[in-house]
């Protein structure tokens, strides 16, 4: 039980510790406005390149799938709920399936 512990404990300082540094070392760094800009659109270019692979291989059909994509993406462009967004998909995937 004790190993178990230490590896815990050790797992916790090795995730931890990689974060730490830089946020202590370079907190006093100004950046340049292009540059913060810049990195204020990594998160979304990420969370992009990891739906879109599974989006694309969610139904049996690419076409299905690429026409929910695009009923996704223009609901979204709307900026309606994310709900909606997810519904108004998959009702899409499935009247492109029935049709």
């Amino acid at each position: 039980m004790m190993s178990l512990f230490l590896l815990v404990l050790g797992l916790a300082l090795v995730t931890y510790l990689p974060r730490l540094v830089p946020l202590l070392w370079l907190k006093s760094l100004v950046l340049p406005p292009y540059v913060k800009r810049f990195l204020a659109f990594v998160p979304y270019a990420v969370l992009a390149s990891l739906i879109f692979p599974g989006v694309l291989s969610s139904t049996p059909t690419f076409s299905s799938a690429l026409f929910g994509g695009m009923v996704a993406a223009s609901l979204a462009l709307l900026r309606v709920n994310l709900v909606v967004v997810v519904m108004g998909a998959v009702f899409g995937v499935y009247i492109f399936q029935t049709i």
